[in-house]
């Protein structure tokens, strides 16, 4: 066990950092982080913020020096990185789930050898590839880069066969993979935590609504029948046994018209959607990682109300200065913000969380505080 009073060092310095600082500084850990940037989300709450790229092997190895145990808040950092920290100190989750959720194709075929259901979809490394991926799966599709995208980035739908090449052109003809576009009833993730021993937790399908490839904001409990419910909850647990893994996972799901269940993507570590659990549940997923990396036994998931969670990105601001009085007016309304100083169109700035007596109040409430915030009416 790493218990209270060791230091744990953080990949990445975004908000996740910042909320996982905020829930080990509450139980008595120091904390460190690396990052490229200064002044962080993530280093304006830990002890010591170091600044330098991930790629930076031997500053890497001089963080992973100072620490006990080692995490993520960002999937992007190199393995290479990851496993120079690995060399000096315990690094939690594994390379091999980083491995995986750092490639597209990798992350599909890993998926589907488990027997769990995933869109159809093919890879695309040439020009011929991409033509028989096409006549494979047919159109409309979507076109993905395999590796290093996020937030709807690296990504374009394709409508009709003769779109294909512009679209992989768009993408730098990087290696990328088709997959078959998908006619959503609502996108749903589910989180899982495990710890070292195999234990393990889950918060439940949370409903996600994205904007722009953004998401806007998430509800919980998700609006799906229970024995889909319990399909995805099963199916989280099945990938983190499979990958042996310590920490917090996040797996998107889709949820097809026709009922269907499909994988979509897999975050290893803190996901957008479970920031609502910060104010739902009784330990948020920030503690829940906390507790898994550092062997200590795992928190009670249960979320005490209904809640939904908007997104405050950097369009809020368009207008000027949010009015924060207007929405701290809404008393079953929690704001969170990043520290971050330059709000900028698509940039997540912050968050607000409402609890209720079910999930659509809850969502009703989230969405009008926000609205308050530039003086708007839905």
């Amino acid at each position: 066990m790493i218990g209270p009073g060791s230091t744990v060092g953080v990949l990445g310095g975004g908000q996740l950092g910042r909320m996982f600082a905020m829930a080990a500084r509450r139980l008595g850990y120091r904390v460190h982080t690396l990052a490229p940037e200064d002044d962080t989300p993530t280093g304006q709450i830990a002890d010591v913020e170091i600044n330098s790229p991930y790629d930076d092997l031997d500053a890497v190895r001089r963080f992973a020096r100072a620490v006990d145990v080692v995490t993520f808040e960002f999937e992007n950092v190199s393995i290479e990185a990851a496993a120079a920290a690995e060399e000096l100190t315990i690094v939690r989750p594994g390379r091999r789930a980083r491995e995986v959720a750092q490639h597209r194709l990798r992350e599909k075929s890993f998926v589907a050898s488990l027997g769990l259901p995933v869109v159809p979809f093919a890879a695309v490394r040439s020009d011929e590839d991409l033509s028989s991926a096409v006549r494979a799966i047919g159109c409309p599709a979507v076109l993905k880069t395999a590796a290093f995208g996020y937030d709807g980035k690296g990504q374009v739908k394709i409508e009709r066969p003769e779109e294909a090449p512009a679209a992989w052109t768009s993408i730098e003809r990087r290696e990328a993979i088709l997959e078959a576009f998908v006619d959503l009833a609502c996108e749903i993730s589910v989180i899982g935590a495990r710890g070292v021993a195999g234990e393990w937790s889950s918060f439940g399908p949370i409903e996600n609504v994205h904007r722009h490839h953004i998401l806007d904001v998430s509800v919980a409990p998700a609006s799906v029948g229970g024995e889909l419910a319990h399909a995805a909850v099963e199916a989280v647990k099945r990938l983190m046994d499979a990958l042996d893994y310590v920490g917090i996972l996040c797996v998107e799901f889709f949820v097809a018209r026709d009922g269907r269940l499909l994988v979509n993507e897999l975050a290893p570590r803190p996901h957008n959607s479970g920031h609502l659990t910060f104010d739902a549940c009784r330990t948020s997923q920030f503690e829940q990682q906390l507790r898994a990396i550092c062997g200590l036994p795992l928190g009670s998931a249960e979320m005490l109300q209904p809640a939904a969670m908007a997104n405050l990105l950097g369009d809020v601001w368009a207008r000027g200065e949010p009015d924060w009085a207007a929405a701290l007016a809404f008393g079953d309304v929690k704001l969170h913000l990043y520290g971050k100083e330059s709000p900028r169109t698509g940039r997540k700035m912050g968050h607000l969380t409402a609890l209720a007596p079910t999930a659509a109040e809850a969502r009703r409430r989230v969405l009008d505080a926000r609205d308050a915030l530039t003086g708007r009416s839905r």
